[in-house]
């Protein structure tokens, strides 16, 4: 046995590292349980749309009603997919009238897709029911308490 005292600071560090450790894993948890309840989301916001809707054919139409990504390059780009699953959903949403492939004024060679007046209707009416549910919840919190989160995400997504 040593007769050299235990150095008090290493302990310190020790539990400093098990703490942060222990924080990470409950934000990686939590991020998880947000992520499910998200995926959720979409399932049930498709389903609003058709009944036939996948979740990704609703983020594919979501990206188009919001004028983000008018093309397949661009929907597959924002949404980080590939290339044959956006075109299955694009030939269901054209096979259920919500959208349209049209020529691009600009570019004559180009197609662009846009959205019917039906599928503008139904994603408004989805969108409206996730996000009043949102909203109730998130209104619990302060606006400082909100700044904060969102500070914290748009760190997170950096």
């Amino acid at each position: 046995m040593s007769d050299v005292p235990a150095d008090p600071h290493a302990s310190e560090a020790t539990l400093a590292d098990e703490a942060l450790d222990d924080a990470v894993a409950r934000v990686e948890r939590e991020l998880g349980r947000l992520f499910a309840r998200i995926r959720v989301g979409w399932r049930e916001a498709a389903a609003t749309v058709h009944p036939d809707l996948q979740p990704l054919g609703y983020q594919v139409l979501t990206s188009i009603v919001s004028g983000h990504a008018t093309t397949a390059g661009a929907i597959i780009e924002r949404l980080q997919t590939d290339k044959s699953a956006v075109s299955r959903q694009v030939r269901q949403l054209t096979e259920l009238g919500l959208v349209e492939s049209v020529r691009d004024p600009d570019d004559r060679r180009a197609r662009r897709l846009v959205a019917t007046p039906l599928a503008t209707e139904r994603v408004t009416a989805a969108r409206a029911a996730y996000e009043s549910r949102l909203s109730a919840r998130l209104r619990r919190w302060s606006a400082e308490d909100l700044d904060h989160v969102a500070d914290l995400l748009d760190e997170l997504g950096r």
